[in-house]
């Protein structure tokens, strides 16, 4: 933050309102009028920051003389707020509270004001999205605008300038300026034909016009630029969030045939657009502009990052990769990734047993935690969910991901590049060398990448990572085939967690039904498997009933399909678990390199819960129904 004081210098005396040291100054959410009215009757800020602090009674003379003894010594202009920061006289947050209670300078809650378009078209959206500020209003010849440093010179000189306006600044709630920007220059660039928001129908329809051309002439061709064009694919993005898309899959055919748009929603693939033939190209080279590729090339994939908000949308970053098709053309498919944050451990999903049990393991100071499943399946969602319990500041936890989709504070989160060298198994050297007391590396894809994760493992560190494989035995099984030591592995192993995502069942639409005899001895079946006698099922289904019974039936839940599931009957996903805790057995089995099918015969043996049989326990919770755990169990 910019301030006037001089070196050696406290400033004259200041004629000001009386100091509230208020630290967390409370938001306004007024109208714009009252805002300005609140302006006029509070002088502009001129305090002297020495002065403010010493009659704040926040520090005193000796302490500010000494902050500017050291300012005067640097050898570059230092803001004299951030060497007391620098020193530990204050916090930024501290400072920034003191400045706004002392100087009259309201801070604004952006997420509860309406910024008036007038004031919005004084600055262009591109000056506003780079320096991150918000006009807010206009009146006479100034501009009140939103900061989130109301006292910094150098942008108060470009708005001035640039608005050739009076500048009055305000504060910025913390958290709320970004979003606001996006979300006020994105209204301010809707249809001139009212407040309705941009359909994609209408939009596709206006690029459809030339279509009865001939479909390779230029005239019929679509450029990367148009302005149409542009708002079909920010408004296609802004969709895939609304509707909680995991993915934008974009397909492109030789005319006739449209490009083809599909969301994968819930995590199944549904038809969302048709674009006429004559985009083919500009739309995905508007999207590699967008993620910063080589637009002339188109022989080779391509992969990159694009974040929306720079393009005028929410907070989301996506993962873009290109893949080429026939006839020199590409399709583009775009995983969103931004906004996503670790859930707790309590809300993925885990059964009780399963969870305390993975509590227990998750206690332990050193060992190899696994989580495996096919890719999409919620194995990074999970070890996140694992990372933000054990999160805390007597840690130091290092991560190695490709790429980071899911952010933590407190971590130290590295992204990989194979292309230049950086590895996972040269992050994991790197860490080691770094005081690590857990760290978790994306995936095991390789014999040199598991040893060192095992040797960490030994050596006092709790690691974590992922496999792709389908159940937790057939991940140990995997490891050993890879070349390592089943010695070394079966001392460092302390538990595998195998997983599935099913869909979870609407709960404004699901119909509840009560099952009969035969289908309860059935589900029994399938839960013990075809071995089990009938006095196991029976005393099954009385566990259940004494469990999850009504009246003493056992009930299930049918999709049905409503408005807010869009007619799918089903809304949102949750996992379903197969947890391996390595006991003495089953580091036995892995000593005597034993197949895949004893570590399981043994695991059941020991009480671990199947895939299969712990996704039955949810349908008869009511989370899910019968037909997804069969389809992600292979049943």
């Amino acid at each position: 933050m910019e301030h006037d004081t001089q070196p050696g210098d406290l400033g004259p005396p200041v004629h000001s309102p009386t100091l509230t040291p208020t630290l967390s100054p409370v938001p306004w959410q007024g109208n714009p009028q009252q805002l300005w009215e609140r302006l006029l009757a509070t002088p502009e800020p001129h305090a002297h920051l020495g002065t403010a602090l010493v009659q704040a009674g926040v520090l005193s003379n000796s302490q500010v003389r000494h902050a500017l003894k050291v300012q005067g010594a640097m050898a570059q202009h230092v803001p004299l707020g951030e060497v007391m920061v620098q020193l530990g006289l204050l916090t930024a947050p501290q400072l920034r509270g003191l400045l706004a209670s002392w100087m009259g300078v309201p801070t604004v809650d952006l997420g509860a004001f309406e910024p008036e378009p007038e004031a919005l078209a004084t600055v262009p959206y591109a000056l506003a999205l780079r320096e991150t500020l918000l006009p807010l209003l206009v009146r006479d010849d100034t501009l009140v605008v939103a900061l989130a440093d109301p006292w910094d010179q150098r942008l108060l000189e470009i708005l001035r300038f640039t608005t050739e306006l009076r500048v009055r600044p305000v504060l910025a709630q913390a958290g709320t300026l970004a979003p606001a920007v996006a979300r006020a220059y994105r209204q301010t660039q809707a249809p001139a034909s009212g407040p309705k928001p941009i359909n994609l129908q209408d939009l596709a329809q206006e690029l459809a016009q030339g279509a009865d051309l001939p479909a390779d002439t230029a005239a019929a061709l679509v450029s990367e630029s148009d302005n149409t064009l542009v708002r079909v694919v920010n408004r296609l993005i802004q969709d895939a969030i609304d509707l909680r898309a995991s993915d934008i899959h974009i397909e492109t055919y030789d005319p006739p045939r449209p490009v083809r748009v599909r969301l994968r929603i819930d995590g199944e693939l549904k038809q969302h657009l048709e674009l006429p033939p004559r985009v083919r190209y500009a739309i995905v080279a508007r999207l590699k502009i967008m993620a910063d590729l080589d637009i002339s090339e188109h022989r080779r994939p391509q992969d990159g990052k694009l974040d929306f908000a720079r393009f005028g949308g929410a907070r989301m970053e996506l993962r873009m990769v290109t893949v080429p098709t026939s006839a020199g053309l590409e399709d583009v498919v775009l995983r969103l990734l931004g906004g996503m944050k670790p859930m707790p451990l309590d809300d993925i999903g885990l059964a009780p047993a399963n969870l305390q049990a993975l509590r227990q393991v998750m206690a332990k100071p050193y060992g190899l935690l696994l989580i495996c499943g096919p890719t999409g399946c919620g194995k990074t969602t999970t070890l996140h969910s694992v990372m933000r319990e054990l999160n805390q500041e007597s840690r130091k936890i290092w991560t190695a991901e490709d790429p980071i989709e899911i952010t933590q504070e407190g971590l130290r989160q590295v992204q990989v590049n194979a292309r230049i060298g950086w590895t996972f198994a040269g992050a994991m050297r790197t860490f080691l060398r770094a005081d690590p007391d857990i760290i978790m590396i994306g995936e095991m894809r390789d014999e040199e990448t598991a040893r060192i994760a095992i040797e960490a493992s030994l050596t006092g560190h709790l690691v974590m990572s992922t496999l792709h494989t389908n159940s937790a035995p057939e991940s140990v099984t995997r490891l050993l085939e890879i070349g390592l030591d089943p010695f070394m592995f079966s001392d460092s192993l302390l538990a595998v967690l195998a997983q599935r995502l099913v869909r979870r069942l609407c709960k404004k639409c699901r119909q509840l039904e009560a099952l009969d005899e035969r289908t309860e001895r059935s589900l029994a079946r399938l839960y013990l498997g075809d071995r089990a006698g009938a006095g196991d099922e029976a005393a099954l289904i009385e566990r259940w009933r004494q469990r999850w019974g009504q009246a003493g039936r056992l009930h299930q839940y049918r999709r049905q399909g409503c408005e807010a599931c869009g007619q799918s009957g089903y809304k949102g996903r949750l996992g379903i678990h197969e947890l391996l805790v390595a006991d003495d057995a089953l580091r036995d089995l892995i000593r005597h390199r034993a197949p895949a099918s004893e570590m399981f015969a043994a695991a059941k043996r020991a009480g671990m819960t199947t895939l299969r049989q712990d996704g039955i326990e949810k349908v008869l919770e009511g989370l899910t129904d019968l037909p997804e755990v069969l389809a992600a169990t292979g049943v």
